[in-house]
């Protein structure tokens, strides 16, 4: 099977694993799924990188592609024709363009798509297929004091 990760859980993977479920880390560990990172992912990460408005615990975006190559991750480059078409992608309630590429993607690509966000499920009536929320997230309960 294909899959998508989205950003939130590429850079898990890479600084976070223990906020991934154990049902997203058998998926990416199984030998017979192909899990793809999107160029998208990378200029996303690149752009907030160069605001400031994220970290990368000491190394620079330009090492992410080398860090993904690593981790058995294969590279999603934007198609021309998937950039061409993008507008046939309604905004019914996501308006992140980068989240919407990987939706776009994600659907043109026939993946399924990996992502903390709920508001992507939205997007399934129009041929995008998820992994449900509740087996992305690793849910940890702190008792009330």
């Amino acid at each position: 099977m294909k899959y998508l990760i989205d950003t939130h859980i590429f850079l898990w993977s890479l600084f976070s694993p223990e906020k991934i479920s154990k049902h997203v880390t058998t998926v990416i560990k199984e030998s017979g799924n192909r899990i793809f990172v999107s160029t998208i992912t990378f200029w996303e990460i690149s752009l907030k990188f160069s605001l400031n408005k994220l970290a990368l615990e000491g190394i620079t975006s330009d090492e992410l592609p080398e860090f993904a190559n690593k981790m058995n991750f294969e590279l999603l480059s934007l198609r021309a024709e998937d950039a061409a078409s993008f507008y046939h992608l309604p905004r019914i309630t996501h308006k992140d363009p980068f989240d919407r590429m990987l939706i776009w993607q994600a659907i043109r690509e026939k993946m399924v798509l990996i992502s903390k966000d709920s508001k992507i499920a939205a997007y399934q009536g129009f041929g995008l297929k998820i992994l449900p929320l509740s087996q992305v997230l690793c849910i940890i309960y702190l008792p009330w004091f």
